[in-house]
């Protein structure tokens, strides 16, 4: 059975990155795949920030203040434990000259870093979540978005279908749990009044 899954995953990432390069693809995934280090990009990602902690009221104050959390938790997990954990070499890695994957097209630097999990997925999933449970309308659009950052990473040559699919397991279950976290904290220090009390110092109506 692992076997099977490992040539259907290896089948996979080359029919995604090679069988369907193609010149606008070559054009456009190098850029989506690292979308977050263009300048502009980075100006309005904190842009936003800043506005949801200053006009988004409690809402948006809280799904920022825990995107650090999230992002720091979701990047660390997967690059610090992971990553070593699993020691998977990415598909465009070499040995003895030959690379593990022969019939690939590669569009990024492959990079020194290990296969699984992927932490462009990890951590774009991670978000989706968190702003998903924070603006329910936004998931389709979120969601879509990470969705489109993990074919990234398979469509460069960097990282196998599975590697995206289980990082963006993590950067989910890791997003829920730093909210779920949150929010019994939040509870503790702010319970919420059980039915039929009264402020303090006021009798019932």
């Amino acid at each position: 059975m692992i076997a099977w899954l490992a040539s259907v995953d290896r089948w996979l990432f080359v029919f995604i990155n090679s069988t369907l390069a193609n010149p606008v693809g070559d054009l456009l995934w190098p850029a989506v795949t690292d979308f977050d280090k263009i300048l502009v990009v980075r100006i309005v990602l904190v842009a936003a920030w800043i506005w949801l902690i200053l006009r988004g009221g409690t809402r948006g104050r809280t799904a920022a203040l825990l995107l650090i959390p999230v992002l720091v938790s979701a990047d660390q997990l997967a690059s610090s434990v992971l990553k070593p954990l699993f020691d998977r070499p990415r598909p465009c890695h070499m040995i003895n000259g030959v690379r593990f994957v022969e019939q690939i097209h590669l569009l990024v630097n492959c990079g020194p870093g290990k296969s699984f999990p992927s932490s462009h997925a990890v951590n774009n999933a991670a978000v989706a979540t968190l702003f998903s449970y924070y603006y329910r309308r936004l998931w389709p659009w979120l969601f879509g978005w990470a969705f489109v950052i993990c074919l990234s990473r398979v469509a460069v040559g960097v990282h196998y279908p599975s590697d995206v699919l289980g990082g963006a397991a993590v950067g989910v279950l890791v997003a829920l749990a730093i909210v779920l976290i949150w929010q019994r904290i939040h509870q503790t220090i702010f319970p919420a009044p059980s039915p039929g009390s009264s402020p303090a110092g006021e009798g019932p109506p």
